[in-house]
């Protein structure tokens, strides 16, 4: 089921009417009421699929129990590679066999050697790289002793398939979210009403947004070899936008229906293309993603507080799993190493990599602005390389557009730009709030509900053939 769609529109508001009136009675009840529905919003794309939740459940569930009463160490390692095989492995069948099967054949084919093989017709789980990295924190976090197991197997079920973050998070920790379904939540207007902005601002950067950038980028990649250099630039400026408004809108969705219900869900995006470096980049897109390998690759493998050389190799495995995370490509992989390649410098010789803006300026510096500007064009260029279909399509489409023709008239629509550029001064304008439709900073009441139903007639005007959010596929 799609947070863009009538079915939804439909399904939110009976879900949040049943769990009110729930809520009040029973916490054990209320978690089941969860469970149900989450189960039912995520068998509107297959059902069969259920039993990859479930299964994953229940294991990490008693695994997480087993962990907490056994002292052996050995043991305890065992339980936790319980764990880490049944999910990974689930992962790698699902999302990467045929990845890695082909790339063996094809490098043996370079030296002569050949092997016949068939594909498995494999389809994909929608979610499972989001709920796998969820179950697997819960197990490492128990065998790490920083926290305790739950002893509720039903609000244990309810936080691994909580429908507004099943299928493409937040990648919430148990420490956050699992202690939420163990306690009573109370209806709250003001957070009913926080939720709502989140809501229509999630559908605005998806429906406005995204969706009209999709039409142009679509037919720009896929034609790419006729395009000129500086409209091709466009095209990959506006798959940016795409993107971001694409998944911080889900993201806003999950966040808001959530709050709805009384629930705090990380935050996924914080303004990331006003990021002034690749690093500051990184702490502002896909928090949940960044901050999981941050704690569970990063910091083991030795984190900052090695030799430069040891730095390198961290973050350069790091960033090739962050790109493998996303997709059986080598289009992801060579992505993620394209950030580890602009993150580097940063880590290795700039001493101030975190940076801020002051709240009593209404323009940025130049320096700011540069830094921005630069940033941003670096992250569109490695864009390129995540939306093409192969490498070589990634650099045939870069190799025009850094030919002569890039300083021609590019062939875009000026409405679509200034939409982009409206955006963008919004987002500069919000960038010391929560999100870019928490307008409480507006004093005026009546601009404040004007500036909504502007919002609410855009996402309307524009509503037209549903798009399925791009992270579905990951």
């Amino acid at each position: 089921m799609l947070f863009n769609t009538i079915d939804f529109a439909i399904f939110l508001p009976v879900v949040l009417i049943l769990y009110w009136a729930i809520a009040r009675r029973s916490i054990q009840l209320r978690n089941v009421f969860l469970v149900i529905v989450s189960y039912v919003f995520y068998s509107f794309w297959d059902w069969r699929f259920l039993s990859l939740i479930f299964a994953s459940s229940l294991l990490d569930y008693f695994v997480g129990r087993k962990l907490s009463v056994t002292k052996d160490k050995l043991m305890r390692k065992v339980w936790l590679g319980v764990s880490l095989f049944f999910n990974l492995g689930m992962l790698f069948t699902f999302k990467y066999f045929n990845f890695f099967v082909e790339t063996f054949v094809d490098t043996f084919a370079l030296f002569g050697t050949k092997f016949n093989y068939n594909s498995w017709q494999i389809v994909l789980p929608v979610g499972i790289s989001f709920y796998t990295f969820q179950t697997l924190s819960y197990t490492i976090d128990i065998y790490r002793k920083r926290i305790g197991p739950t002893h509720d197997i039903v609000a244990f079920f309810a936080f691994v398939s909580f429908f507004p973050q099943l299928v493409a998070g937040p990648i919430e920790r148990a420490s956050n979210l699992l202690t939420q379904f163990e306690t009573r939540r109370v209806f709250n207007y003001s957070r009913s009403v926080s939720g709502l902005r989140l809501i229509l601002g999630g559908l605005f950067k998806k429906m406005v947004i995204a969706d009209n950038c999709a039409l142009f980028v679509n037919n720009i990649f896929e034609q790419y070899e006729v395009a000129s250099g500086s409209t091709l630039l466009m095209g990959a400026v506006f798959f940016a936008f795409q993107i971001y408004g694409d998944f911080s809108g889900y993201s806003d969705i999950a966040i808001g229906s959530a709050r709805l219900m009384g629930f705090d869900l990380m935050k996924n995006f914080n303004y990331p293309y006003l990021a002034q470096n690749m690093s500051d980049f990184w702490r502002r897109w896909h928090i949940s993603l960044s901050t999981w390998f941050r704690d569970y690759v990063y910091i083991p493998l030795g984190g900052s507080l090695v030799s430069k050389a040891r730095l390198t190799i961290n973050i350069l495995i790091v960033f090739l799993l962050s790109g493998l995370w996303h997709g059986a490509n080598l289009t992801f992989v060579f992505w993620g190493l394209l950030h580890a390649i602009f993150v580097l410098p940063v880590l290795l010789f700039f001493k101030n990599k975190n940076v801020s803006f002051s709240k009593n300026k209404k323009l940025p510096t130049l320096k700011e602005f540069l830094n921005i500007t630069g940033t941003f064009f670096v992250v569109v260029i490695a864009w390129v390389f995540f939306r093409a279909e192969t490498i070589t399509d990634a650099f045939e489409y870069l190799s025009i557009v850094f030919s002569s023709s890039l300083f021609t008239m590019p062939v875009v629509s000026r409405g679509a730009l200034l939409l982009l550029l409206g955006y963008m001064v919004i987002e500069w304008i919000q960038r010391h709030q929560d999100h870019f439709m928490d307008i409480t900073n507006l004093r005026n009441r009546f601009l404040r509900y004007i500036v909504y139903l502007v919002a609410v007639f855009c996402v309307f005007y524009y509503a037209g053939d549903v798009q399925p959010f791009i992270y579905f596929q990951f």
